[in-house]
């Protein structure tokens, strides 16, 4: 089990590399059978810049902007009465600063979860919408009209978040044995939620969770 201790008072909340915990997943078809943990909510980080000037993160290092920060320190008051045992976040840092936040307010240490990571499409990574669709106007198209079907050499799909993020959870929840909250971003949120609904990522853009939301995964 993994120890939930908060730390020290006045020390800061430090991610917690789990490494041993994380390395094997349990099938994903499994997973609802073996699952420990009694419930399981994830939310979308804060607002960060790049959400306030249409731009597509990915896997930069996108800090939280002050508006973020405010809607995290709100979030954390209703966090605070969810009776929370464990926090997870993806290795980013504005899924960082969100679970920290959400961290210190309910006596959690924030540990990582690499699979809860974004999308990997670094050719995009910090460009407007505009911008994609100027540079690669054979792609854009495509992941706005039909998503699931996107697929570019050397990135990441769907399908591949998907998985990647099942698993995940999946490790998570065998590991826990109370109530869960992963703090991650909007496609792997989508993802994940159509899984646990059963549903297919063709229904991708009708999955609607705001920064700083939270989801009932199970």
């Amino acid at each position: 089990m993994i120890n939930l201790q908060a730390p020290c008072p006045g020390l800061p909340y430090i991610i917690k590399r789990e490494h041993s915990t994380l390395k094997k997943f349990p099938a994903a078809s499994s997973f609802i059978a073996e699952t420990m943990a009694r419930e399981i909510h994830l939310i979308r980080h804060g607002k960060t810049q790049a959400n306030q000037e249409n731009r597509f993160a990915g896997r930069s290092d996108e800090p939280l902007c002050r508006e973020g920060r405010e809607q995290l320190a709100q979030l954390a008051e209703q966090c605070a009465g969810m009776g929370l045992t464990a926090l997870y976040a993806g290795p980013l840092l504005r899924t960082v600063q969100s679970a920290r936040i959400i961290g210190g307010r309910c006596g959690l240490t924030v540990h990582e979860a690499p699979g809860l990571i974004d999308i990997d499409l670094p050719h995009w990574d910090g460009l407007t919408k505009e911008a994609i669709r100027r540079r690669f106007g054979d792609e854009y198209p495509t992941w706005l009209a039909s998503p699931h079907t996107f697929h570019v050499p050397d990135c990441e799909d769907l399908r591949a978040v998907q998985q990647r993020a099942v698993a995940q959870v999946a490790a998570i929840a065998a590991a826990e044995s109370g109530s869960v909250l992963l703090v991650t971003h909007l496609i792997v949120a989508r993802c994940l939620l159509l899984h646990y609904r059963q549903q297919p990522l063709s229904r991708f853009r009708t999955i609607k969770v705001a920064n700083g939301e939270v989801a009932r995964l199970l």
